[in-house]
């Protein structure tokens, strides 16, 4: 195990504790943040250690190639010893580092990595405010295990899927997930030009007869497996409530996702069904669907 607190005791080049060091850090290994910490710490001192010597004169009659190599590695031990010792350096690393893990871990944890990223047919803009609450919110769907963006998204909307869910047959967190992968958790969501939500969540297009208001905004499309930038026409609800009946109405009431309804109580069936039924032309939705429900919203 790599222990930062005796490195005063190695040797600065001791290629086996940088082997090790590397090791630890594949396996994720808490204190391979702590090492890696102090090993910049000691590089950084390395450097300044460098800059004064560059700066003091030279050429004198003991210096030559071989007295600059001993004195380089000098440098180099007592780098790794003030570093041992610490300066403060690695312990802001090691607080931003952190940081950053447990970003990425929730990430993990919360939502597939493409859920990250806006989806195939989701609208091009900048991430948008966070949604106004719901007036209902249903805390059995809570679950403290998982990410904190998760269980908000799930209150926020619970109930509208629950409706939806009696409508369609289509369980609540099918229609969460694809809401999410979509929106991307709630969080890029289709606006007009003034900023105003279109509480569109699920990326459906102004068409086949659509009367209601619109939103025209820039959205990336596979054609022929290639991805481009369009501008296209989105519906707008005044509600996310009845943005999740308009999708259970489209899925009822259009005949080419009769196999999606028919296969309702399969992840797999259901999120192949949207892709074959050309929900969306991105060719990895269905997988990313997938693993948003089943890593993310599966109990």
């Amino acid at each position: 195990m790599i222990n930062p607190t005796d490195a005063s005791a190695r040797l600065a080049i001791d290629v086996k504790d940088v082997g090790a060091l590397r090791q630890a850090a594949r396996d994720n290994s808490p204190e391979a943040l702590k090492a890696t910490a102090k090993q910049f710490e000691a590089l950084f001192m390395n450097m300044v250690l460098k800059s004064m010597r560059e700066a003091t004169p030279q050429e004198g009659m003991f210096d030559s190639q071989q007295s600059k190599m001993y004195t380089s590695m000098l440098d180099q031990q007592l780098s790794q010893t003030m570093a041992s010792r610490g300066i403060g350096l690695a312990d802001v690393l090691i607080r931003q580092l952190s940081s950053v893990v447990n970003t990425r871990m929730a990430e993990e944890q919360g939502g597939s990595p493409e859920a990250a990223l806006p989806a195939i047919g989701a609208p091009v803009i900048p991430p948008a405010a966070p949604m106004p609450p719901s007036s209902a919110v249903d805390g059995a769907r809570s679950n403290s295990s998982r990410p904190a963006h998760v269980r908000e998204f799930q209150e926020r909307l619970g109930a509208h899927a629950d409706e939806a869910s009696r409508a369609t047959g289509i369980p609540a967190k099918f229609m969460l997930g694809q809401a999410a992968l979509e929106s991307g958790w709630g969080k890029r969501e289709i606006r007009a030009a003034d900023g105003t939500t279109s509480h569109n969540l699920f990326g459906i297009k102004a068409t086949g007869g659509w009367n209601g208001r619109v939103v025209e905004t820039a959205t990336t499309e596979y054609v022929n497996g290639v991805p481009q930038t369009k501008i296209e026409k989105f519906r707008a609800y005044d509600s996310y409530a009845d943005a999740f009946r308009d999708y259970a109405k489209l899925l009822k009431n259009n005949p080419r996702y009769e196999k999606v309804l028919a296969n309702a109580t399969d992840v797999a069936g259901f999120a192949q069904g949207l892709q074959k039924a050309g929900y969306a032309t991105d060719p990895n939705y269905a997988a990313k669907l997938t693993r948003i429900i089943n890593h993310s919203l599966s109990a």
